[in-house]
C-alpha cells in the first residue's frame, strides 16, 4: 500500500489536526529540519505518535536534513523584490556563507527560494555580490539560494545533520531523508554516521534534486532504501517543460531496480488556500501512483496551508483510487 506523508508544521502541529490527518490515511509525516534542531521538536513527536495511535496508525516518521544545501541568511523581515530591484548579499546585506561567494561571478544567473525568485549578478568582489532581479517576489530568511549551471562541493552531512542522527534513533525517527544526493559517496557517507549511531536500521531516502544525481542515480540506488523525486529544486535544473519527463525516467529506472520511490513537490499547491484541488493535481497524483511510487508526499500544504485534513484526505483519496485502478490494466 502506497505511504501518504504529509509535513509538520504550524498549520497542523497540535494532536486534533494530526489525529484527523491520520484518520484520513496519513501513514507518515516529514520534519523539516532546515530551521530547527531535533531535540526543539521532542514534544511535537510525541504528539504524532499519540494523533496516530488514536487512529490506529504505527508512523513513519522522516527527518529532512540540511544536507549540502546552499542557503541565505535570516532575515528581520521579509523583502518584497520587484523586478530591476538590487539584491545585495554577503557584506553590508543578506548573509550568505563564504563559501558561495566565493563562487559568485558577473552573469551568473541564482535562483532563490526554489526558484520562485530569481536573478543576475551584475557586481561581485568575493565579499558580496549584487544580484539584479528578474523574476520578483518575496523573499524570507533561511531560504535556498542555487547557482544555475555551477555546483559547490559541500560535505554530504553537516555538524547540524550529526548532532540530529545522534538523537533519531531514540525519538523513534525511522527514516532520514538526504537532500541534494550526488553520488554514492553521500549515502555512504549517511550510512556509516547512522551506524556510529547505532541507528543502522533507519531507513534512508536519497532525494534527487540536481542533475550531478540524476547522473549517477545508478551508482547510490543499491545503497538507498527509497528514491525521492524531489522535483522542486529538480525543476531548477533543467528548462520547467523537461521535468515530467525526466520524472518518467526515474521512474522506469526505479521500477526496473525494484527500488521504492516517492515523489513530492506541490502535488497539491492550490490546497495551502483552497478547499478542493485543481484537476491537474489531481492527475498529477494519479500518475505517479500509475509510474509506481510507493510513496508520495506534500510539503508546505499541510506545513502551513489553511487546509492540512482536506490535503490529505485527498492525496489519500487519489492514490488509493490509481491503486486500485492498476489492478486492473
Amino acid at each position: 500500500m502506497i505511504d501518504i506523508f504529509g509535513t509538520l508544521g504550524p498549520s497542523c502541529r497540535d494532536y486534533a489536526t494530526l489525529r484527523r490527518m491520520f484518520a484520513e490515511g496519513m501513514t507518515g509525516i516529514r520534519i523539516n529540519l532546515s530551521h530547527v534542531m531535533l531535540s526543539e521538536c521532542k514534544e511535537e513527536i510525541e504528539t504524532i505518535k499519540k494523533a496516530a495511535d488514536d487512529a490506529n496508525t504505527v508512523p513513519k516518521i522522516l527527518i529532512d536534513m540540511k544536507g549540502p544545501e546552499l542557503r541565505i541568511g535570516s532575515l528581520n523581515e521579509p523583502i518584497l523584490l520587484k523586478k530591476d530591484d538590487a539584491l545585495l548579499l554577503g557584506e553590508n546585506g543578506v548573509f550568505l556563507e563564504s563559501i558561495i561567494l566565493e563562487h559568485l561571478e558577473k552573469g551568473m544567473d541564482v535562483l532563490l527560494d526554489d526558484g520562485k525568485i530569481s536573478g543576475t549578478v551584475d557586481i561581485c568582489d568575493k565579499k558580496s555580490a549584487r544580484v539584479r532581479i528578474t523574476r520578483g517576489g518575496i523573499l524570507e530568511g533561511k531560504k535556498s539560494i542555487a547557482i544555475i549551471g555551477h555546483s559547490i562541493n559541500l560535505p554530504a552531512l553537516c555538524e547540524s545533520d550529526r548532532q540530529n542522527i545522534a538523537l533519531a534513533k531514540s525519538l523513534g525517527i525511522t527514516g532520514v531523508m538526504q537532500p541534494f544526493v550526488r553520488n554514492a559517496k553521500d549515502i555512504k557517507e549517511l550510512r556509516e554516521a547512522l551506524g556510529a549511531f547505532g541507528a543502522s536500521d533507519i531507513r534512508i531516502y536519497a532525494k534527487v534534486e540536481n542533475m550531478e544525481g540524476v547522473h549517477n542515480l545508478r551508482s547510490f540506488l543499491p545503497l538507498a532504501d527509497e528514491i525521492i523525486i524531489a522535483r522542486g529544486d529538480l525543476g531548477n535544473a533543467l528548462p520547467l517543460w523537461e521535468l515530467p519527463g525526466l520524472q518518467k525516467k526515474i521512474s522506469q529506472i526505479c521500477r526496473d531496480d525494484h527500488k521504492p520511490f516517492m515523489v513530492v513537490t506541490q502535488m497539491l499547491s492550490s490546497m495551502e488556500h483552497s478547499k478542493v484541488p485543481t484537476r491537474a493535481e489531481v492527475s498529477d497524483i494519479y500518475n505517479a501512483v500509475l509510474d509506481g511510487a510507493s510513496s508520495v508526499m506534500v510539503t508546505g500544504e499541510t506545513a502551513v496551508g489553511e487546509n492540512p485534513v482536506e490535503v490529505i484526505e485527498y492525496l489519500a483519496k487519489t492514490a488509493r483510487a490509481a491503486e486500485k485502478y492498476s489492478i486492473y490494466v
